[in-house]
């Protein structure tokens, strides 16, 4: 199947929250004739402006398009707005970027399967404002011949990164990035809640954390991938040994200044659990084998 020119694929947006908005928002401008629906028609008013054709129902807005582009809060809802229209939908591509699980994009694409319906689970990896702009990119998993004949569509959006045919790929990379920034998002919080026990400004701080994180994640993220792909775990640089020995440092400070220490104390216990396990000499990347339910 061929890719529709980039500039004239019909689209339709169902949702339209701050995500949603941006999304319809940049197909409209790259020349997309968009049709767009939310369950408050008032949301529609600013793309409406813009062009966009709003939509009274959502039957009406999915035989509008093509390609359907659906963006709401949880999988529960895009269940209930779209299982009355497996009718409209059957033929059409659905592409589906709501935070959802692994599961809950197979369980999703089975049922779209069953009905016709060509089937993409997408996970954006941008805040609404980044959408339109190189910055942003999604990645996508489930038909790869729908994804090719509308990636140039999606392409407006911003990067398109196509993950692979079990439709779950797309949410458990999105889930696994986002498990990288929720981690760094708990180290950088507590970091701040340490200083300012202290009276210090976290502006003053900020670019000392920000330098010491770019310094770290630069050799952390590839080497640990390293080890943890060849089994290679033995390190000179900082042992397990090393860093059980040095953490009860942190748990100390955080008590003794007054700051909880619930966000660290899962890391100490694991630590613990990697030395009792004869890990002593290994590196950091040993805990990934060891966070194996």
């Amino acid at each position: 199947m061929a890719p529709h020119n980039s500039s004239d694929t019909p689209v339709t947006v169902l949702g339209l929250g701050l995500m949603g908005t941006a999304l319809a928002s940049a197909f409209l401008k790259a020349g997309h004739p968009t049709t767009v629906w939310n369950r408050t028609r008032s949301k529609t008013g600013p793309l409406t402006a813009q062009g966009a054709t709003p939509a009274d129902t959502p039957a009406r807005a999915v035989t509008a398009s093509p390609l359907v582009v659906v963006c709401l809060t949880t999988y529960d809802d895009v269940i209930a707005l779209l299982q009355p229209h497996a009718t409209e939908l059957a033929d059409r591509t659905l592409v589906n970027v709501t935070n959802g699980t692994p599961a809950q994009a197979r369980t999703f694409a089975a049922w779209a399967q069953e009905h016709g319906i060509r089937y993409v689970d997408g996970g954006i990896m941008a805040v609404p404002q980044m959408i339109g702009t190189p910055a942003a990119y999604t990645l996508y998993s489930g038909d790869r011949e729908a994804y090719e004949t509308h990636r140039p569509a999606l392409a407006s959006l911003g990067g398109t990164r196509w993950t692979g045919e079990d439709p779950g790929l797309a949410a458990l990379y999105d889930l696994s990035l986002l498990t990288g920034m929720y981690g760094m998002v708990a180290g950088v919080v507590q970091s701040f809640a340490l200083i300012r026990s202290q009276g210090i400004e976290a502006r003053e701080f900020a670019p000392l954390l920000s330098d010491w994180l770019d310094a770290m994640t630069a050799s952390l993220v590839p080497g640990t991938a390293e080890a943890v792909d060849t089994g290679r775990h033995l390190t000179d640089v900082s042992s397990l040994a090393v860093n059980q020995a040095a953490f009860p440092n942190l748990l100390t400070t955080f008590t003794d200044q007054g700051v909880r220490t619930g966000l660290f104390t899962p890391m100490r216990d694991l630590l613990d659990r990697a030395i009792a396990e004869g890990h002593a000499t290994d590196g950091l990347s040993r805990l990934v084998d060891l966070l194996k339910a």
